[in-house]
């Protein structure tokens, strides 16, 4: 196996900061409606968040951060998502190995519904006071 480059450790950073974001971004769309219970003007974050986590798990549409991260693996002479903390154990996360329509239709639901009790629940608090 090749020495690892400084340019190859640079787009290996790079992807695992692009993963990162991208759980980040994933956690903040299924447990962003806790978040705005607390500070509510965090809504305005969360809402086009939560759109879009649940449109591209009912559409099937690809994030554009997994052709980011992908590439710059590659880039940093990776050929798949083994050898790192990161990769080995949070990736499959955001990537199950048999990912079907059907679970990405639950993980939309899953992250859809438990957000709609709580905004549901925030407007009637707001419309009770």
């Amino acid at each position: 196996m090749p020495t690892p480059t400084g340019e190859d450790v640079i787009y290996t950073l790079a992807a695992d900061l692009v993963f990162i974001v991208h759980l980040a971004f994933a956690a903040f769309v299924v447990l962003g409606g806790l978040l705005v219970l607390r500070w509510a003007r965090l809504a305005w974050l969360h809402v086009p968040a939560l759109m879009w986590g649940v449109y591209t798990e009912f559409s099937g549409v690809v994030c554009p951060l997994t052709p980011l991260e992908v590439r710059l693996r590659q880039l940093g002479g990776q050929a798949g998502y083994q050898g790192d903390f990161v990769t080995h154990y949070l990736v499959p996360i955001l990537y199950p190995a048999h990912l079907t329509r059907a679970i990405q239709l639950g993980l939309g639901l899953a992250a859809l519904v438990p957000n709609l009790l709580i905004y549901a629940y925030l407007v009637r608090k707001r419309a009770t006071r």
